[in-house]
């Protein structure tokens, strides 16, 4: 991303999204009405169901959405396709590559948006894709079928294919999936670092320890609605968390950071 000063907020106006067809249609997504702002690494968790997904994918604009999503002045509804694909990049959970194209071509994906006639991409593109190679430590892949790689390597391709837009709003649907400890940590910082960049950073996470050591906000999702919004200090406190996910969870704090973890009970 890269950006050299912070860009617009992203302000949500009651968005709300209900899926399937006719009497058959579930409310997914209740109205929902906040500003995320650049700088400000924005984690989303919650149980299985309580609309995570549903929320990044409706930002992405990838299903239909009632209300309106408005970045600065401008409301996303009248952009054009490839103004949307430049301004907002989308990560998805569980992302497949189907063909096997090498490393570097799936990164440079990323960059279509931007192509002249026929696709066609310019020195600097290729410069922007280098660095995204970079940054996900796939130098040594570059020329690899993404489609041989391990499920954690092709994971940090696809991050890489959405770095490498470029675009001020990155969405990430669980991006330290499938990752080893060191890769989880090292994308997590990524991340920040692009939000601090002056970017716009949502992420979905499971993993609780993750989110108290890297988020800057936390939205809680319970139901398609927002059981709390705040920084992991205020989140974390209390019992709200254990009551949300149903179970008693233990905190503790192990060199500066917070652990997060479900409590389990003795064997025997």
């Amino acid at each position: 991303m890269s950006l050299t000063e912070p860009g617009p907020a992203l302000r949500l106006e009651r968005l709300s999204v209900a899926l399937g067809r006719g009497r058959s249609t579930v409310p997914v997504i209740h109205p929902l009405s906040l500003t995320l702002r650049p700088g400000e690494f924005t984690i989303v968790i919650g149980p299985n169901g309580a609309g995570k997904t549903t929320l990044l994918r409706a930002l992405a604009g990838l299903v239909p959405a009632e209300g309106a999503l408005w970045l600065g002045e401008r409301n996303l509804a009248d952009w054009t396709s490839r103004a949307k694909g430049q301004t907002i990049a989308y990560l998805a959970q569980g992302g497949r590559i189907h063909w096997p194209l090498a490393v570097r071509d799936v990164v440079a994906l990323g960059r279509l948006p931007f192509a002249g006639l026929g696709g066609r991409l310019g020195e600097a593109d290729r410069r922007i894709v280098d660095q995204a190679i970079e940054a996900c430590s796939l130098e040594t892949l570059a020329a690899r079928p993404a489609t041989e790689l391990s499920g954690g390597e092709r994971a940090r391709v696809l991050l890489a294919r959405a770095l490498a837009v470029r675009a001020p709003v990155l969405l990430a649907d669980e991006p330290a999936a499938s990752l080893d400890p060191a890769h989880q940590v090292a994308i997590m910082a990524m991340l920040r670092r692009e939000c601090l960049a002056g970017g716009i950073v949502v992420a979905v996470l499971h993993d609780l320890s993750l989110v108290a050591a890297f988020a800057k906000r936390i939205l809680l999702l319970d139901g398609g609605r927002v059981a709390a919004d705040g920084p992991p200090d205020a989140v974390f406190a209390g019992d709200l968390l254990d009551r949300v996910f149903g179970v008693a969870l233990l905190r503790a704090e192990v060199n500066g950071r917070l652990i997060v973890a479900p409590a389990t009970a003795s064997a025997g």
